[in-house]
């Protein structure tokens, strides 16, 4: 028996915001708030699933560096140019880490400067 990736936690200045900007993105919905201001989100079918929750807890410490994981997204009903229009008119922003401009994919930040890239291939649902 093998692990399973169950949940991605991902500290934050405002668990909230990126709560409202990573549902859209992935479609996802709050599961659970905690009173320290941490909350959980994913698909509207709960955890436990395919696909891993993302705990959004709240840190006020200053980001220092760039992290060493970042997440990678696939449309899954549109072709990449479209999805780069919808993630960037819900608040993504480009990023440069380095790239070349060759690259089959898109970096971009979330509204609080967390990378993720927009990768080319569009996946089915889980």
């Amino acid at each position: 028996m093998a692990c399973r990736i169950s949940e991605l936690v991902l500290e934050c200045r405002d668990p909230e915001l990126l709560a409202r900007f990573w549902c859209e993105v992935l479609d996802f919905v709050v599961l659970d708030r905690d009173d320290d201001g941490s909350m959980e989100i994913g698909p509207p079918s709960g955890s436990g699933g395919p696909q891993p929750t993302i705990i959004l807890s709240p840190n006020e410490q200053p980001q220092t560096g760039q992290p060493r994981l970042h997440i990678d997204v696939n449309a899954t009903d549109r072709d990449q140019d479209a999805e780069l229009e919808r993630l960037l008119s819900l608040g993504a922003r480009p990023a440069d880490i380095g790239q070349t401009g060759e690259e089959s994919w898109h970096v971009l930040q979330d509204p609080e400067g967390n990378v993720f890239c927009l990768l080319r291939a569009r996946i089915s649902p889980v």
